[in-house]
């Protein structure tokens, strides 16, 4: 599927040049002016700055209760928050906050790793699996100031352990643990999504292939200290081009921002053992975009790294992926044409993130 062996250029690990001190970064990052992170003055941290909203907070616990009144309200929050928002963090969502702080503590160490021990995972954009510092193989894009690792989970016939980690010790079954939780919030959350939807509680999940197939993969983003954040991001703009995104953030550095119904970036602030759910684009074609994928972006840090987790819980790569027709009526006639998770994602891996062009090129003629 991937007609990409290699990268059009030298990889440059941002980490070793966060490392190297240097007081300015190099061109390669410098964002063009419209696309520079407007940051509020590094010194007095006002608690006021008005874009700090809150995206929703919503308790599980209500969805495993007997309280019918409270399961309601609770499927309720979800079904405005993916409306309205696009965006959610969930608490008490049955992932242990050990497992969680666990994870981050692991993955903390392996980029403290020697880069000799990293680099035996470099990956490739064959499979964009194993640690690396770009997306898309545009020669001589403009890079993010980020780099990551990225393995597959599932389904079986994608998972190869050789591609995980070796290091820290027991990172193997850390990971083994975290992603098997996370499938288990996926699917849980797609049958809410298809009952709030008005579908059969397996709908999505049929779509996307079913559980076998559906697809899930882990994608850790490091965010090294940057001697100039405002002219720079971590991640460029964009929407998530998968179904659901599960993000574990950094609770001690703030950095996802999302786009505000008013066009403006809102920093996320982490509730403390929350995880941040958000609508990938093939959900927002799946419901005739009943749901949102909403931008974001990540900005860095002078003082501070960052280190994130996001599980990707996505469609079999050769499901086809349209508005359901259960959803498509006289009065809202199927808003995309028809397209596979493959083709997309091969959209994306040449490009790398720009902002929503994808979903909008797939607007069905009018």
């Amino acid at each position: 599927m991937n007609i990409f062996q290699d990268w059009p250029e030298p990889i440059v690990r941002v980490q070793s040049l966060s490392e190297s001190n240097l007081q300015a970064i190099p061109n390669r990052y410098v964002k063009p002016l419209s696309q520079r992170p407007n940051l509020p003055s590094q010194n007095h941290h006002n608690k006021h700055n008005p874009h700090t909203a809150t995206i929703p907070i919503i308790d599980l616990s209500g969805l495993n209760t007997n309280d019918i009144t409270l399961h309601a309200k609770t499927l309720e929050e979800i079904s405005k928050a993916c409306r309205e928002w696009g965006f959610f963090q969930v608490v008490n969502h049955g992932m242990s906050p050990q497992l969680m702080d666990r994870a981050k503590e692991t993955w903390r160490e392996f980029f403290h790793l020697p880069m000799e021990l990293k680099n035996m995972h470099a990956n490739s954009p064959k499979t964009y699996e194993g640690y690396g510092s770009r997306l898309g193989v545009e020669k001589g894009a403009i890079l993010d100031w980020s780099d990551y690792y990225y393995l597959h989970y599932q389904p079986l016939s994608l998972k190869d352990y050789s591609k995980w980690p070796s290091l820290p010790l027991h990172c193997r079954d850390m990971l083994e643990e975290y992603c098997m939780e996370m499938v288990k919030l996926c699917e849980n959350l797609m049958k809410i999504l298809s009952r709030n939807l008005g579908l059969q509680e397996d709908r999505l999940q049929n779509a996307f292939g079913g559980q076998d197939e559906a697809g899930g993969c882990l994608r850790v983003n490091y965010y090294p200290k940057c001697p100039q954040p405002e002219l720079t991001l971590g991640l460029s703009p964009h929407s998530d081009p998968g179904g659901l995104t599960i993000l574990l953030p950094d609770e001690h550095v703030a950095g996802l921002q999302v786009r505000g119904s008013d066009d403006a970036w809102i920093t996320v602030e982490p509730a403390p053992h929350a995880l941040i759910v958000n609508i990938g684009d093939q959900i927002q074609m799946l419901s005739n975009s009943v749901y949102k994928s909403i931008e974001h972006r990540v900005i860095v840090n002078p003082a501070n790294e960052r280190l994130s987790l996001a599980f990707f819980y996505n469609p079999k790569g050769n499901a086809p992926i349209e508005p359901l027709k259960e959803l498509v009526t006289v009065d809202s006639p199927a808003l995309y044409t028809s397209t596979t998770y493959d083709q997309y994602r091969q959209f994306i891996r040449t490009q790398g993130p720009r902002s929503k062009s994808h979903i909008d090129e797939l607007r069905s003629p009018r």
